[in-house]
């Protein structure tokens, strides 16, 4: 039986690709800190159901410790392993950038050294589209050779791009890194926009709505995500040679903010109280994936329009999950 080691395995995108995992008869093991980022009990609901599966594994710790990270090598031997574990957020990264180096570049570096430890050579990597920054260029795509983050949080994930092609060069990895567009749907991080406007319009405080409203993104509902993940694992667990791919996850579409915002004061069926607000630093207009190559290479078809996606998130929230 296959066993998967998920980083970050209780957070949003962990614990959904963790239940499909399971249910798939994969065995799990989750390394995760549960740090206050946000509420650690929020990630404790995530992985309720995961942790009455025996073939489910939880691991508390943290990438930094480079000891624990060949322990729980050591000890469950995975086939692969999916680096989702991170410090997240772009305004966030402003704050605390050397906390954002320490745990995104210095514990995927840790991850890779002790995997090559032990000759473990299956890595699938969660980048971000906070790689391309505000590149003009649009659709963004992976083959473009000239993108600048313009958030600590961005930098640290081209660095981990950058850092798994040398350990694929040096020590013939076999590693994919997925860039992923704003992902949603229920267990979504409370400070992500979808979740925090829906709390905010539902309590009817006021929310900001930066850039003056006229930002867009290519929102990716998690079903889509995951089954994009999916995808890569069957492609590294294929791969006759070693290889190393990087793969745009999105919907392929872009949504603009005001609208976004109308889907969600239709879901709760009340009027958001809107701030207009210049940009803030770090942040970026717009986000549009090129999906064509994860098409072609991994089968990736998402298929959630943002309404279906959005009456989706608003179930769950409306179960209590989510306030």
């Amino acid at each position: 039986m296959t066993t998967i080691l998920i980083t970050g395995g209780a957070g949003f995108i962990g614990s959904h690709l963790t239940d499909r995992l399971l249910a798939s008869g994969t065995n799990v093991v989750c390394l995760d800190n549960f740090n206050d980022y946000y509420d650690p009990a929020v990630k404790r609901r995530n992985i309720e159901t995961a942790l009455e599966n025996p073939s489910y594994t939880l691991c508390e710790g943290d990438l930094r410790d480079r000891r624990l990270i060949g322990e729980v090598l050591d000890e469950h031997g995975p086939d692969l392993v999916v680096h989702l574990a991170a410090m997240a957020g772009v305004r966030p990264s402003l704050e605390d950038p050397l906390l954002y180096q320490e745990v995104n570049v210095i514990g995927t570096t840790n991850l890779l050294e002790e995997m090559n430890a032990r000759s473990m050579k299956k890595l699938l990597f969660a980048s971000s589209s906070s790689v391309y920054g505000d590149c003009p260029r649009i659709p963004f795509s992976e083959s473009d050779p000239d993108i600048h983050p313009i958030s600590p949080y961005g930098v640290t994930k081209l660095s981990g791009e950058h850092l798994c092609y040398a350990y694929h060069q040096l020590f013939d990895m076999d590693i994919l890194c997925f860039r992923f567009f704003t992902v949603y749907g229920p267990r979504q991080r409370p400070d992500m926009a979808i979740h925090k406007f829906t709390i905010l319009i539902d309590t009817g405080e006021p929310i900001r709505v930066f850039h003056e409203g006229k930002s867009s993104r290519d929102y990716t509902y998690i079903d889509d995500i995951i089954q994009g993940v999916l995808g890569g694992v069957d492609f590294v667990m294929d791969a006759a040679k070693p290889v190393f791919e990087v793969f745009n996850l999105g919907e392929a579409t872009r949504v603009p903010l005001i609208e976004l915002i109308g889907h969600i004061e239709a879901g709760l069926d009340k009027s958001a109280n809107t701030i207009m607000m210049p940009g803030q630093p770090g942040d970026v207009v717009t986000t549009y994936a090129d999906i064509e190559k994860a098409k072609r290479l991994l089968g990736y078809r998402p298929e959630t329009p943002i309404k279906t996606g959005i009456d989706r998130f608003m179930a769950w929230y409306r179960e209590g999950r989510g306030s």
